[in-house]
């Protein structure tokens, strides 16, 4: 097969072509309100394309990940020194032991990656995955992209939308939790929020389905006589959207929605017990062989393949995560978006040290340095430019299996829209020529 990157570029050759399509960009984003605070979510005009063989490879590391971290969370439910392992505030703790009333922890889960030679992952968002609604239109900007229309001439292929699998993954969780006739969902997260205009996609998106589904903040939710309350009418499915950290921060204020889920009044996807492996230490109990007996050879074997050398930041480990400076990376065990990350090639020795030290003196990990792929994208700057752009592969699984994926792609070393380095782009799965 003709490669698919190097066809699509040469359709690029064409400046009305590229003109057309770098303006249905921008207007499709303004249309549907892609933006993360001031900035268009995407200033590229290609999709990353992914051949069906990356496909199938990409499906099979992550769900054999997540078979591992499947095991890990039956694991440390039942034994509390491993639970010791990973962290937990006794909140968090006490929520995590709670019954969600359904199979599993994070029915809809994001496992962040570098797909070089090999698919390495080096984050589990297993609270909750943002980013699906985002993809979604971006993808359908895409396909009336010009550009992508000569393209899918030439090529088969197809976008792979998630926010319908969102949905069916968590109406499939209030059906087991099985308390409720008939969902009504609150999507649950801080007013004022760069993010608001996904979670007003997925209202549109949940309301068209035919589920009434409300926005609010934590802060607005009431628990009167064993039911849940937002903007005055009685809700039974949260889709949370805010962390567990930053509801324990809010203490009495974000009571309400605590209190309803371990009294079992709600059904809340993800499940408070999705904290266990979203700290970053479960990866770390994935690559130390210390575990291993938790595992099955399968699982084993994944983790070999696919999980970078991960370990719990500790005094006895600072002199030689010093000199390996070069090659490793220092992460809160409990932060996302990028905050608090520092990889190490890119401070000096000086930096590096001192970041250590109050690594030893707080939660972290340390994480050996994965392969990232740079590619040369299109990028509409003031006419167009291919840049080599880093760029990651970050697949959604619900219920364990994978359905789709984001793509970010970003001039910087740390791929995160959030922290404000980075773009998202559809992702495309070649099946052939047409």
């Amino acid at each position: 097969m003709t490669d698919p990157v190097a066809a699509y570029h040469a359709l690029l050759d064409d400046q009305r072509l590229v003109a057309a399509s770098a303006e249905a960009l921008a207007e499709g984003q303004r249309e549907r309100r892609l933006m993360f605070g001031e900035r268009p979510l995407c200033v590229a005009v290609r999709p990353q394309l992914m051949t069906r063989r990356r496909y199938e490879q990409a499906v099979a590391a992550a769900e054999g990940v997540h078979g591992a971290l499947a095991a890990l969370e039956k694991a440390v439910l039942e034994d509390a020194d491993l639970r010791l392992e990973l962290g937990l505030e006794p909140e968090e703790e006490r929520l995590a032991l709670a019954d969600p009333g359904f199979a599993h922890s994070s029915p809809s889960a994001r496992l962040d990656s570098f797909f070089a030679a090999e698919m390495r992952f080096v984050e589990y968002n297993a609270e909750s995955p943002a980013g699906m609604a985002y993809s979604d239109n971006l993808a359908a900007i895409f396909a009336r992209l010009p550009v992508m229309k000569a393209f899918r001439k030439r090529f088969r292929g197809r976008f792979l939308p998630t926010r319908a699998r969102q949905l069916s993954a968590m109406l499939h969780a209030f059906r087991q939790w099985g308390r409720g006739a008939r969902p009504v969902i609150a999507i649950v997260d801080w007013e004022g929020l760069p993010t608001a205009p996904e979670f007003e996609m997925f209202k549109a998106f949940f309301e068209a389905a035919g589920v009434k589904t409300v926005i609010c903040d934590p802060r607005s939710l009431e628990l009167r006589r064993g039911r849940l309350y937002a903007q005055g009418k009685a809700i039974n499915l949260v889709y949370r959207r805010v962390l567990t950290s930053e509801l324990l921060a809010r203490g009495e204020e974000t009571r309400a929605l605590r209190d309803a889920y371990v009294a079992g009044a709600v059904c809340v996807v993800n499940s408070f017990r999705a904290k266990l492996l979203h700290k970053k230490m479960s990866l770390a109990m994935l690559s130390d062989d210390r575990y291993r007996r938790l595992y099955t050879p399968a699982q084993r074997a994944a983790i070999r393949r696919h999980i970078p050398w991960t370990r719990r930041v500790v005094p006895e480990l600072a002199g030689e995560i010093a000199r390996r400076r070069e090659t490793l990376v220092l992460k809160p065990n409990d932060e996302y978006g990028g905050k608090g990350v520092i990889l190490g090639w890119t401070v000096d020795q000086a930096e590096w040290e001192a970041a250590i030290g109050v690594a030893t003196t707080q939660s972290y990990v340390v994480q050996e340095a994965v392969e990232i792929p740079r590619v040369p994208f299109p990028v509409v700057l003031d006419g167009l430019r291919y840049l080599d752009l880093a760029v990651d592969l970050d697949p959604y699984l619900f219920d364990g299996r994978v359905r789709g994926f984001m793509t970010r792609v970003s001039a910087a070393a740390l791929l995160n829209v959030t922290a404000g380095a980075g773009s998202v782009v559809p992702t495309f799965v070649v099946e052939g020529r047409a």
